[in-house]
């Protein structure tokens, strides 16, 4: 009497076949689907022994297969791109393109609420503001300034005009002559603090340094300089003034600048859900790619046959019954599942942007360090 197996052999694939068409329409795809159907059923005994499984049956564990290959690599591309994509128009597949860029945009941002508070640019205004000083009173609060003029929101203060004159402003300018009364003229016009480089002492710069702090340190030990206090929106200015009059400052408004150092955009890529990596097209993997699908489809058909197997533990037969594997199928699938998975993400790794520069750097001190081991030529004149 004749065996009748379950798995007849497979001779071609056709759309549909598949349960979502991820790759039915890869020519490369459908050649590689009955090829790969009969490599996993010969693996698994076929025909000495029995194969519970039908052509789809295979062919749904390649396309498992291909598309879990393609997860991973995009998985690992987005880790490595999501920083370079962010803030890019959505709607572009990354998938297997080359992405090379700059986080310098971000940190230009991040640099632009920096220059706001160091007073050095930024991209929130800094306004003008002034508050009546009152003889003999220290505090003021600037709270209320901020109720009248910005609406209740509370100010930031970024520079308050009560201090002395720069000390650059008050040393004699070493790169102007004295002898014709320059250093008058320039200051009638208002360019005491500019150097007319009509004649020149060569000076090093430190002493310059030295002499203004030394003229900061005079104001500050033996004179009871201007000075201001800022606590809670609370200013406190030094000395306490004498008479009344007008205070100006220069302020930015918090809300602004939260606002101004936030940036929220739609549609664009902001994290690891919306970056455009689609599925890799199966004719684009290269052989080493599809190698590792193939062993990974087997696998898949382990997992499978083992799963339909040990649901009918043992099979009876005229005064006996047969054990089936279907446990040790499940759990050998699972093995060789993980360390292919396992393996994969370690060579990825290894082509991350940190360990290409780490790899490049060491290749250059490698070089440095032979080139110093090279005889030099000796000159003769």
């Amino acid at each position: 009497m004749a065996v009748e197996y379950i798995y007849p052999g497979s001779s071609s694939f056709s759309e549909g076949q598949t349960p979502f068409g991820t790759f039915d329409t890869d020519a490369i795809f459908q050649a590689d689907a009955p090829k790969i159907a009969n490599w996993c059923a010969k693996r698994l005994g076929y025909p000495i022994q029995n194969v519970e499984l039908v052509d789809e049956s295979f062919y749904s564990c390649f396309e498992e297969a291909t598309a879990e290959y393609a997860a991973q690599v995009n998985q690992f591309n987005i880790r490595n791109n999501l920083d370079v994509l962010k803030g890019v128009p959505t709607g572009t597949n990354y998938s297997q393109k080359l992405v090379e860029g700059s986080i310098l945009p971000t940190l230009i941002g991040i640099s632009d609420a920096y220059g706001t508070l160091a007073g050095v640019g930024g991209n929130t205004d800094v306004k003008s503001g002034s508050i009546d000083v009152v003889a003999g009173q220290q505090t003021y609060d600037l709270d209320v300034f901020a109720s009248s003029s910005e609406g209740g929101n509370r100010i930031d203060v970024v520079k308050v005009f009560f201090e002395a004159p720069p000390a650059s402003a008050r040393f004699f300018d070493p790169y102007a002559g004295s002898g014709q009364g320059t250093m008058q003229m320039m200051d009638e016009f208002g360019f005491g603090g500019m150097s007319p480089a009509s004649q020149f002492v060569m000076m090093p710069v430190y002493q310059d340094m030295l002499r203004m702090q030394a003229i900061e340190f005079n104001d500050q030990i033996r004179k009871s300089a201007h000075s201001f206090n800022i606590t809670n929106n609370k200013l406190q200015i030094f000395p306490i003034p004498a008479n009344d009059e007008k205070m100006w400052f220069e302020y930015f408004v918090r809300k602004e600048f939260i606002e101004n150092s936030t940036n929220v955009q739609s549609d664009v890529v902001s994290d690891y859900s919306n970056i455009g990596y689609n599925f890799i097209p199966y004719s684009f993997i290269n052989d080493v790619g599809k190698q590792w699908i193939r062993k990974y489809t087997l696998a898949l058909t382990k997992e499978l046959l083992g799963a339909i197997r040990e649901k009918y533990s043992s099979v009876p037969i005229p005064g006996s019954e047969i054990s089936l594997d279907g446990a040790a199928l499940r759990a050998e699938a699972s093995t060789e599942k993980d360390a292919l998975v396992e393996q994969l993400r370690e060579n990825l790794d290894e082509l991350s942007r940190k360990n290409q520069f780490e790899i490049r750097n060491n290749e250059s001190n490698f070089q440095q360090e032979m080139l110093r081991k090279v005889p030099l030529a000796i000159y003769v004149g």
